[in-house]
């Protein structure tokens, strides 16, 4: 007897319940980066779409740390990048990368200009 095909990118009703809990403290703990965006809107773009809730998830699991750092007004898009503060390659050249920055550029161009692998927009 043949298993059921499994969608493998969504989550169960538990599974969800449980990620958006952690995203939901996460958010609620580093308030400083997604000043003027609500936990609410950024719920309610999540359960729209299970599949960017299973990819969160999916870095959740990999010891990442997944918050929203920014809404892209253009797009309508809340972008996630990984928080974590682990150590490693990749963030060692996000360092150096912000350090040779103009002082003078906005939060918002720098996001635009520079977007992470492991950033997630939705």
């Amino acid at each position: 007897m043949k298993k059921p095909a499994h969608n493998k990118t969504s989550l169960s009703g538990s599974q969800s319940e449980q990620l958006l809990m952690t995203l939901k403290l996460r958010f609620e703990k580093n308030m400083q980066r997604h000043q003027g965006i609500t936990w609410a809107k950024v719920q309610a773009k999540l359960e729209a779409k299970p599949e960017k809730l299973w990819s969160l998830n999916e870095m959740e699991k990999t010891g990442g740390e997944p918050d929203v750092v920014a809404f892209d007004k253009k797009s309508g898009e809340f972008i996630f990048f990984d928080c974590s503060p682990r150590k490693s390659a990749a963030a060692s050249a996000m360092t150096a990368k912000r350090s040779t920055r103009a002082k003078n550029t906005s939060r918002k161009a720098r996001l635009q200009k520079w977007r992470p692998r492991w950033a997630l927009s939705f």
